[in-house]
C-alpha cells in the first residue's frame, strides 16, 4: 500500500493535489498515489453519466459484463444483452462494466481534463513535458466488478470519485510479467488483455481506493481492478509525451522486424538502434500520409 501523503502540493481549490517528492521519484516509474476534490462534482452524478453517454458515437461506449475473472481472453468477455441506458440505469444490481471513451470531446469535461493536467505539467517534470494526445475516460461499475489483467499505451491518472476499489499494478519494466514481444504485439494492435499467472500477485503494489483518492499508473504498467460493495465511478486523466510516442513506435518497428525472422534488440538496449528505428517510422509514416 502506498503511503499517505506527507507534503501534498496544493492550493484552494485546486482539482488535483500532488506529493512532491511522490512525482519527482516515481513519475513514468512506478506508481504512487494522489488525491483530487472530484468526489461531488456534478460531471459524475449518473444521470449526467447517461446523457453523456447517449450523446456519444457507439465506438467510444465499451460495457460488458463485470463478474469476470482476472485472466480473461478479449474473445471469452461476457455481455450481459443490456443497452448502454440499461446498464447505467441499472448499475447497481446488473453486473456490469462500462467505460466512456474520449469525454473530453465533450466541452465540460474536456475542461476538467485541461484542468487537471495544468497541475500535472505545473510538476516540471522532464518526463511530464510535451504532453500530447490528451484523453479522459469514465469508468462505470457494479459492486464487485472486475476489470482484469490489462496494459494501457498512456500516462495515467486514475480518480476515485465514487464508491471503493482495488487497483493492483504492476512493475512495468518487469520482463518476467510483460514480454518485449507481448508488449511489440500491443503497440502493434493486439488487445490489451494480457495473461495473468497467479504467481504475478506477489509483485503487485495495491491501491485502495475512496473517493477523493487516486494512482499514477506508468505506460504499460499491468494492472487490474476490483471493485468494492457500491457502485464504482473513476475519471481517468491520461495524456501521451514525445517519450511515450517514441517508446511505442519502436516496439512497433521491433514487432514489424521480428515477424520477418529477425530479433531486434528490446527497446533501450542500443540508443543508436532505437534513434535509428525511431527514424524510419518517421520517414515511412510521412511518406505514407503523402501517398494516402
Amino acid at each position: 500500500m502506498s503511503a499517505v501523503l506527507t507534503s501534498p502540493v496544493t492550493s484552494p481549490g485546486e482539482l488535483l493535489s500532488i506529493d512532491r517528492a511522490d512525482f519527482d521519484a516515481h513519475f513514468g516509474r512506478a506508481p504512487f498515489r494522489v488525491r483530487h476534490q472530484l468526489a461531488d462534482h456534478p460531471l459524475f452524478a449518473l444521470p449526467r453519466l447517461l446523457e453523456l453517454a447517449r450523446a456519444l458515437p457507439p465506438e467510444q461506449v465499451e460495457y460488458n459484463a463485470g463478474n469476470v475473472p482476472v485472466n480473461l481472453r478479449p474473445d471469452l468477455t461476457p455481455h450481459t444483452g443490456l443497452s448502454v441506458e440499461e446498464t447505467i440505469e441499472r448499475i447497481e444490481n446488473c453486473q456490469s462494466w462500462l467505460v466512456l471513451k474520449n469525454v473530453e470531446r465533450d466541452a465540460e469535461y474536456g475542461a476538467l481534463l485541461a484542468a487537471c493536467l495544468a497541475r500535472v505539467e505545473e510538476m516540471g517534470h522532464p518526463d511530464a513535458t510535451q504532453i500530447d494526445h490528451r484523453e479522459a475516460f469514465v469508468f462505470v461499475s457494479s459492486p464487485g466488478s472486475v476489470t482484469p489483467y490489462h496494459v494501457d499505451p498512456e500516462w495515467n491518472f486514475l480518480l476515485q470519485v465514487r464508491g471503493r476499489k482495488r487497483i493492483d499494478v504492476f512493475p512495468a519494466d518487469d520482463r518476467a510479467l510483460l514480454s518485449e514481444e507481448e508488449l511489440e504485439r500491443f503497440y502493434s494492435g493486439a488487445h490489451r488483455n494480457l495473461v495473468f499467472e497467479d504467481q504475478f500477485q506477489v509483485k503487485a503494489r495495491p491501491f485502495d481506493l475512496a473517493p477523493g483518492e487516486g494512482a499514477h499508473v506508468p505506460v504499460t504498467a499491468p494492472h487490474w481492478v476490483q471493485n468494492g460493495p457500491d457502485v464504482s465511478v473513476s475519471f481517468s486523466i491520461t495524456f501521451q509525451t514525445r517519450s511515450s510516442e517514441r517508446r511505442g513506435a519502436i516496439y512497433r518497428v521491433n514487432h514489424w522486424l521480428r515477424q520477418r525472422g529477425l530479433r531486434p534488440a528490446p527497446v533501450g538496449a542500443s540508443a543508436w538502434r532505437d534513434r535509428l528505428k525511431w527514424a524510419t517510422f518517421r520517414a515511412l509514416r510521412r511518406l505514407r500520409r503523402v501517398v494516402g
